[in-house]
């Protein structure tokens, strides 16, 4: 039986059209380091623009942009009055000054002017740009809430105040986490993230994730208050373990993470308690399908004997995309077809799914190998190079269905 949802949003195709125009060019960019990977003198074209000033380019344009827009537009959902007709050009307002901020960032890093820290290169006169993209973005959300304040009931305004109150301090934060002088504790005998890092960061995108229903504005088909109870829980036993500088040799540590395998099935049924529409629910299995991976294989890598061997090698290239191109892609188009009311055009969940599985396999497999055969991956044996050949065809097929539904939103 089809959902009852709320009609789109007039604002709703504006953000798809930029969500997804940042996800094409993102993609571009990879494909273009998959490219010079195979055949290294084709950066000699380019240069001096090298691999290593595109790469920030390819993760900070993914992060900021199809990782983080899709959100905005659902917290556009929740405080933006579609009545109001000012709305759409306060939306468009926020979406040009971030989009603003990733193109300046973007010159910025291909400069070679970056922090060194991955995800984190905003540096130098670019170091102020996405903070002050945030406070524009927080201002908006403000002024429609100030402009809504007479006609919400009491739990929307607490709800809306509490949280417009929790992402006034993240433009602050980021802006001192950008400093080069700032690094979050590591695992120092793998070099990577810890523990308590990697629950934190986990439960965080639960957290997030499980917002996003109420954001959107979707009725809920079951009571679904006890999820948030589990989720206070897990947030309990982060708050128990050390967070310093701590080894994955430290049992402790491997067995809290061992909690977020209760959310496996948790996360997904949380996403069947609400009435999304028929157009999102494949987004949603899929999505559920590359959590499930996410949480298994994310553990295990963390398993001692096993993380040494992995780190910093290609296997750990296919688990970001596993998250980033499998999971959040598939909640964020989810979002999307909510926002404007249409599904991906025909087509598109194919090529992406497909490629995104034979991304992340053949980054997998090239990462268990390269350990043992360091050598053969610098001197690009045919073996190696068939891998990343492979890479390359995967990552053509996600980016050809990226554009594909740029340009269908666009059109439409």
């Amino acid at each position: 039986m089809s959902a009852v949802v709320a009609a789109p949003p007039p604002y709703g195709r504006t953000v798809a059209r930029y969500c997804l125009g940042w996800l094409a060019a993102a993609n571009l960019v990879g494909v273009w380091l998959a490219l010079s990977l195979l055949w290294p003198a084709l950066g000699n074209a380019l240069a001096p623009l090298t691999f290593g000033r595109w790469a920030p380019l390819h993760l900070d344009w993914q992060l900021y942009g199809w990782c983080s827009l899709p959100l905005v537009g659902a917290l556009f959902a929740w405080y933006l009055d579609p009545a109001d007709s000012r709305a759409t050009r306060d939306a468009r307002l926020a979406l040009f000054v971030w989009s603003l901020a990733l193109l300046l960032g973007g010159a910025s890093w291909l400069a070679g002017n970056v922090s060194g820290k991955l995800f984190l290169d905003w540096h130098g006169w670019a170091r102020p740009l996405l903070p002050a993209a945030m406070v524009v973005l927080w201002g908006v959300l403000a002024r429609q809430t100030w402009r809504r304040w007479p006609m919400l009931p009491p739990l929307a305004r607490a709800g809306r105040a509490g949280l417009l109150a929790l992402l006034a301090v993240v433009p602050g934060v980021l802006f001192h986490t950008l400093s080069r002088d700032i690094y979050q504790p590591i695992n120092p005998d793998s070099g990577g993230a810890t523990g308590a890092a990697l629950l934190g960061s986990t439960l965080g995108i639960v957290a997030i994730f499980m917002l996003v229903p109420l954001w959107l504005g979707l009725r809920t088909r079951r009571p679904v208050r006890w999820f948030y109870a589990v989720l206070g829980l897990g947030w309990l036993v982060f708050a128990t373990v050390d967070r310093g500088y701590v080894s994955h040799h430290v049992r402790g540590t491997v067995l809290t993470l061992t909690t977020l395998f209760l959310w496996i099935p948790l996360l997904p049924l949380f996403w069947r308690h609400h009435a999304w529409p028929d157009s999102a629910r494949i987004w949603l299995r899929a999505a559920a399908v590359w959590w499930a991976v996410l949480i298994l294989t994310g553990w295990i890598t963390y398993l001692p004997g096993i993380s040494e061997r992995l780190k910093f090698t290609h296997a750990m290239v296919g688990h970001a995309h596993l998250a980033m191109a499998g999971l959040v892609t598939c909640v964020h188009a989810a979002i999307l077809t909510v926002l404007t009311g249409r599904p991906a055009p025909r087509g598109v969940f194919l090529a992406w799914q497909a490629g995104c599985a034979v991304y992340v396999g053949s980054m997998v497999v090239l990462g268990v190998q390269e350990v043992p055969h360091m050598a053969e991956l610098f001197r690009s044996e045919p073996w190696t190079q068939a891998l990343f050949a492979t890479r390359l065809v995967a990552g053509a097929s996600m980016t050809a269905a990226a554009i594909r539904w740029w340009v269908d939103a666009l059109a439409r």
